[in-house]
């Protein structure tokens, strides 16, 4: 069954029973084109049997388009009104399919496995407030094992960093970070007309498929501590960058030599694999004086 979606006139009458403004805090700017919200659940790919994830759901516009696409919807919302309206929502306007819901009153930031489970999430599909964006998509994959694929909606340069390669002035720690986890393309552009309030720049789709990291004989915190300080002084090279990770220049272009990456490289120019390699290749330190 086909949910009766929210246009512009239902999101601003919701808006005012619920007495909500949407918060520049909180990052809120709510869609209010059933076209677009169609565009996301259709480009997320969703099978009948994904659970999806969605942050950040504000009114219900995209969960309204999730329910009939997904078997369950977990939908995770910081603001208690917003959260507490929600399932009134679903059961006006999606029928049957609102069973499929549950709300989470929290922050997408501290959510574990255990909050969500009976059934895992495989599936983020999210409008994600700006200002959360990056570190929320990198805290739930870590989190959640389960969470196989995903779709995002952010801010345009959020979305371009969130999909460079090496080599492009927008790489960087996110993209090296994205790409441990997954393997992340762009799925489009979306304009301001279609949110309330207006923003005051693009929004991008960002679509994303586990996979499995680099080598298994490194740890996740490992290759991101080579990232954070690759990153870190970006202008200088790694030979220098990763001086105080390696425990010294000397150390660190060993390092870099021995993971077959030149120590006059940049960060910017390594692939999340190549970081790997440096991270594989780590000096054991030196004991500290007692």
């Amino acid at each position: 069954m086909a949910a009766d979606l929210l246009g512009p006139a239902e999101i601003r009458e919701l808006a005012a029973r619920l007495g909500v403004a949407p918060t520049k805090k909180l990052g809120q700017n709510f869609v209010h084109d059933p076209n677009t919200v169609r565009r996301i659940v259709t480009t997320a790919g969703l099978t009948p049997d994904d659970v999806a994830l969605e942050v950040g759901p504000g009114l219900g516009s995209l969960t309204l388009a999730l329910l009939p696409a997904a078997a369950h919807v977990h939908a995770v919302e910081i603001d208690p009104t917003l959260a507490g309206a929600l399932p009134d929502t679903a059961a006006r306007h999606a029928g049957p399919d609102a069973a499929r819901l549950t709300v989470h009153h929290a922050d997408a930031l501290r959510i574990t496995a255990a909050d969500l489970t009976d059934p895992a999430p495989t599936a983020l599909v999210a409008n994600l407030p700006y200002n959360v964006a990056v570190p929320v998509v990198l805290h739930l994959l870590a989190e959640l094992p389960t969470l196989r694929t995903g779709l995002v909606m952010v801010q345009k340069e959020v979305a371009d960093r969130l999909v460079a390669g090496p080599g492009s002035k927008v790489y960087g720690i996110p993209s090296v970070k994205l790409a441990w986890y997954a393997h992340a393309r762009a799925a489009g552009k979306v304009p301001p007309n279609v949110f309330w309030p207006v923003p005051n720049v693009d929004s991008g789709l960002v679509a994303f498929t586990r996979r499995e990291p680099p080598r298994a004989d490194v740890t996740r915190a490992q290759v991101f501590a080579v990232v954070d300080a690759a990153f870190a002084q970006r202008r200088k090279t790694l030979r220098a960058a990763l001086a105080g990770w390696a425990g010294g220049a000397d150390r660190a272009a060993d390092a870099l030599t021995a993971a077959g990456v030149d120590p006059g490289a940049r960060g910017e120019s390594l692939t999340v694999e190549q970081f790997t390699a440096v991270a594989a290749s780590a000096p054991s330190r030196p004991p500290v004086a007692q």
